[in-house]
């Protein structure tokens, strides 16, 4: 059964819709391949939604479903309570590459979606230019984008977007490409011109993996789950703007959807799984511990390592948000690391703080030589990925295997490129544990010897 998610209370009619919306891919080998599961959600007048995700939630392909620039495989997305057979006419969009034409002008990119329509050439000339200034760029009309900085580039895409005057106008990590200081400018003048009722948009859709800019932006909150994207929560901000970072309201936000990111009950139980300790509290069977089912993090060793010994300085627990700030990192790349010391046995999660465990004190605190087989261990027992490996390695005549025959496996899951992701950082964690080498002029994974008396 799907779920139509709630709108923000004063919100006005719906204008886009999707309705148990199903998204699968269809692999190059013909396998199918689920990014999106049975969403369901409503935008209304009046509101700035936010999707929040990590990578492979699937936010940006639900974007582009509801902007009607790729077709659902099953379920419907509606623009004003009309199903959407093409492009959504109510739609305007910001990308993150700002996907501009180098060989036109500002004013001649801002127009262009007007020349499509077909508005004629002196109200083309007069909507452009005004649009332009409303974003700051007055001035620049005759430029080109190289002349531009990436925050005037960003402009001038959210220039083109206002310029037809859409009913939402969609963003795909709008801020990510730009700088610290420039991408927080950005969304103060966009906030303004949404405060101010200047932009020509009655509703706003960001797509962000960035937690404290979706409290700072959004009215409301979807967080996406990952493999396939569900929506796994959903949270109103019923803070005034502006909005004030360091307000305890808007911390307690922040921490919370830290907690639905991190405290994910799936995960702890694929965890468990995967280091064949019962899951604690479990209604329903646990997930097969497989390399398809449990993904490796996108981290390294080293990376890895250093969060531990951080956490260890610090008594062994700590807010993520206080290790984000101390580091000044966003905490969305502290995310994977998490996961991996999670998935490893290293370290549990309750809500925003992260705690050592046994394994993590002793891990953090070994030497060189020691780390390297203490890590040996868990990766062999826990990391599904490095386990299959070392299985399939140990049960073949000589202990060597094509890389193909792995990416071949992983590519019913993931897409190509995420399955030579995967493989890339299963190799990088067996070498380190010296469990398996690998050779890349032949692509062949070999066993190290007393590898598999670490499983």
């Amino acid at each position: 059964m799907t779920t139509t998610t709630s709108r923000t209370p004063d919100a006005g009619p719906t204008i886009v819709q999707a309705e148990a919306v199903t998204k699968t891919f269809t692999t190059p080998d013909g396998r199918e391949l689920p990014v999106l599961d049975a969403i369901s959600l409503q935008v209304g007048e009046g509101e700035i939604v936010a999707l929040l995700g990590k990578s492979g939630s699937g936010k940006s392909t639900l974007l582009r479903c509801l902007a009607g620039l790729i077709a659902p495989s099953a379920g419907t997305v509606s623009y004003r309570g009309t199903p959407l057979t093409a492009t959504n006419p109510g739609v305007a969009m910001v990308f993150q590459s700002f996907a501009l034409l180098p060989w036109l002008t500002v004013q001649q990119n801002v127009e262009l979606s007007l020349q499509a329509r077909g508005v004629p050439e002196d109200l083309r000339r007069e909507r452009a230019l005004k649009a332009i200034d409303l974003i700051g760029l007055d001035g620049f009309e005759g430029a080109y984008p190289k002349e531009l900085s990436g925050g005037m580039r960003q402009r001038v895409g959210v220039a083109r977007a206002l310029v037809v005057e859409p009913d939402a106008l969609f963003m795909d990590e709008p801020f990510s490409a730009l700088d610290v200081l420039t991408a927080e400018n950005l969304r103060r003048e966009i906030v303004g011109l949404w405060e101010g009722h200047e932009a020509p948009v009655r509703s706003m859709l960001l797509v962000t993996h960035n937690i404290e800019e979706a409290v700072l932006l959004a009215d409301r909150i979807l967080v996406l789950s990952s493999n396939p994207g569900r929506i796994k929560a959903e949270l109103t901000v019923g803070l005034p703007r502006p909005r004030d970072r360091r307000s305890p309201q808007f911390e307690a936000l922040v921490d919370t959807v830290y907690g639905i990111l991190t405290g994910r009950e799936e995960a702890a139980e694929a965890a468990a799984a995967a280091a064949q300790v019962p899951a604690v509290a479990a209604a329903a069977p646990r997930p097969t511990a497989t390399p398809l089912a449990v993904p490796l993090p996108e981290v390294s060793v080293g990376g890895l390592a250093g969060l531990l010994e951080i956490l260890a300085a610090r008594g062994g627990e700590d807010g993520l948000a206080e290790i984000s700030d101390e580091l000044s990192f966003e905490i969305d790349d502290l995310l994977p690391l998490v996961d991996a010391a999670v998935l490893l046995g290293l370290a549990r999660t309750q809500g925003p703080r992260i705690t050592l465990t046994e394994q993590g004190r002793e891990f953090a605190a070994a030497d060189i030589l020691t780390s390297k087989q203490l890590f040996a261990r868990y990766a062999a027992q826990r990391a599904p990925l490095v386990r299959a490996i070392i299985q399939a390695l140990a049960a073949t005549e000589g202990h060597k295997l094509r890389e193909g025959f792995f990416l071949d496996l992983l590519r019913r899951r993931f897409t190509g490129d995420e399955a030579h992701r995967q493989l890339d950082i299963a190799i990088d964690w067996g070498r380190y544990g010296e469990l398996f080498d690998y050779d890349a002029d032949d692509g062949v994974l070999s066993l190290e010897p007393g590898a598999e008396a670490a499983l």
